[in-house]
């Protein structure tokens, strides 16, 4: 027992120590983020081609997450592979292209063989090394210093708070370009239509609302058993409450029901209007399923379980339940 205990804190504290290595290293890119980001930020704004990423090894899965969060974002983009350039895939690289190069030795063959065709086409290049002085920076035409400390491997050798310096290079880039290129969620959408954030930015109210027989409806003039016959009924946990013109005036959730069993004995007999819960939130058919989540989340005082869904008139014509909205959006 001692042993794995033993084994379990030796895990914990490596891990810590990797973590804490990772944590240095964006720290120490934040520090020396200055006019080199700047100019590269600007480079991928103005151009009206594409943002081609390449790498080798753990640079090369860096440069596809980096290539993967452009294209999500709105700006098109690719990755690269250098070996495969040479065999006909540089064809995907054109004039005013902005090529982003990822490595970080900064010496890597299969890399510095494709710049100068870069150059020949006229394409831009930006150097993600942690090496400022290798021949990748001396080549390139901006350069972004990803050097970090140290590696967390014990050796100090395996790439891994490099490859982090440069993901994260490549988010930032990516998301400063998203800012300026003021793209709304709805344009955020179209990117991401299958998934959760597709969900999210997509998925409105009337996809998932309770409608028709499944809404809960009782008159103000009713008594409460009638409320609770529909409340037990219906499964939502609450009933809307409506006037003579069907127009929405008030709700009795099962938690108004506790409150009103401790005020009086006489609940069946008492008339819905005298106490239900006047001005209840509502919500439009069009809304997205993370608003309505947002407004029961935050709306209130405390959080509430249910949204009732009206009409332009003021008239239920759904009821949207806290559970539905988390199934939805994931």
């Amino acid at each position: 027992m001692a042993d794995s205990k033993d084994r379990a804190s030796g895990f914990l504290e490596t891990a810590r120590e990797v973590l804490e290595i990772e944590c240095a290293a964006l720290e120490g890119l934040v520090d020396r983020l200055g006019g080199s980001f700047v100019a590269a930020a600007e480079a991928i704004l103005a151009t009206k081609g594409s943002v081609v990423v390449c790498g080798v090894g753990k640079s090369g899965i860096a440069a596809r997450k980096i290539a993967a969060t452009f294209a999500s974002t709105g700006t098109p983009s690719v990755f690269l592979h250098p070996s495969e350039a040479v065999h006909g895939d540089i064809g995907m690289v054109g004039r005013g292209d902005v090529v982003i190069a990822v490595s970080k030795s900064g010496e890597g063959e299969e890399v510095l063989r494709i710049l100068p065709v870069f150059r020949e086409i006229g394409a831009r290049v930006i150097a993600i090394t942690g090496n400022a002085s290798s021949a990748l920076a001396r080549q390139a035409d901006i350069v972004l210093d990803a050097t970090v400390e140290r590696e967390a491997c014990p050796m100090d050798l395996v790439p891994t708070a490099s490859t982090v310096a440069s993901v994260a290079l490549g988010d930032a880039l990516a998301v400063v370009v998203l800012g300026e290129k003021a793209i709304d969620r709805d344009h955020l959408a179209q990117f991401h239509p299958g998934g959760a954030i597709g969900r999210r930015l997509l998925l409105r109210v009337a996809d998932v609302m309770h409608t028709g027989d499944e809404l809960p409806t009782i008159t103000q003039d009713s008594l409460m058993k009638d409320a609770i016959y529909e409340i037990m009924s219906k499964r939502l946990g609450m009933t809307t409450v409506v006037d003579d013109d069907r127009r929405l005036v008030g709700i009795v959730t099962d938690g108004d029901l506790k409150r009103i069993l401790v005020a009086r004995s006489d609940i069946l007999g008492v008339r819905v209007g005298d106490v239900m819960v006047t001005d209840p939130k509502s919500i439009g058919r069009d809304a997205l399923v993370a608003t309505a989540l947002e407004t029961m989340e935050t709306g209130a005082a405390s959080p509430i379980t249910s949204l009732i869904v009206v009409d332009d008139d003021g008239r239920p014509e759904g009821v949207i339940h806290i559970h539905d909205c988390l199934k939805a959006v994931g």
